[in-house]
């Protein structure tokens, strides 16, 4: 249990049947009336933001979410199967858990699964990937000056703006959060 005085940015409960994580709190203390302390609460399965006050004695159950490095196996049509890399179990998550940032996970890649008792809400790519360009227009040196970018697609299918330099062949470090090219890697 931990009471409302007690919060700390990051913390997990459960409140009102959700899971909640604590993005924000102040403690306030005004002139009249009793202190309380505002929050800004996000909720772990839907990812819903929520403002909100409680009494600095109230007490919730804390939450424990379990985030585990999982391999990414192969895709079944609307199943991705992942697998425990300690005891080599494998299990199937359906695709709507999956996030946009997904596009850049090819198979063998190591995710992090966030589950609440047993029932997986998201799965969590790595933050840099490093994926072959596999179609882009033939580059051209000069006009390096202006940030001029062109498509190319990644080895996963996914679509992302690289500069004029890059061509097909050529490995590059993605940042899956943001979806943008880092660098060239040489391999």
């Amino acid at each position: 249990m931990i009471s409302a005085g007690d919060f700390k940015n990051g913390i997990t409960f459960e409140w009102d049947c959700k899971v909640c994580q604590i993005v924000e709190f102040q403690h306030v203390k005004p002139g009249k009336g009793a202190a309380f302390v505002r929050t800004k609460l996000r909720n772990v399965i839907t990812g819903a933001v929520i403002e909100t006050s409680f009494n600095p004695t109230e007490k919730f159950p804390t939450a424990l979410v379990e985030r585990k490095d999982m391999q990414y196996l192969y895709t079944d049509g609307e199943l991705y199967y992942f697998m425990d890399m300690e005891s080599f179990e494998q299990i199937p998550v359906n695709a709507d858990l999956l996030g946009d940032n997904f596009k850049f996970v090819k198979e063998e890649m190591l995710c992090k699964i966030c589950s609440y008792k047993g029932n997986v809400f998201a799965i969590e790519p790595p933050m840099f990937v490093e994926l072959e360009v596999t179609e882009t227009e033939p580059g051209f040196k000069g006009d390096t000056a202006t940030g001029a970018a062109k498509p190319a697609t990644l080895e996963t299918g996914a679509e992302i703006k690289v500069p004029l330099f890059i061509n097909i062949g050529d490995v590059l470090k993605i940042d899956t959060r943001t979806s943008e090219y880092i660098e060239r890697v040489n391999k």
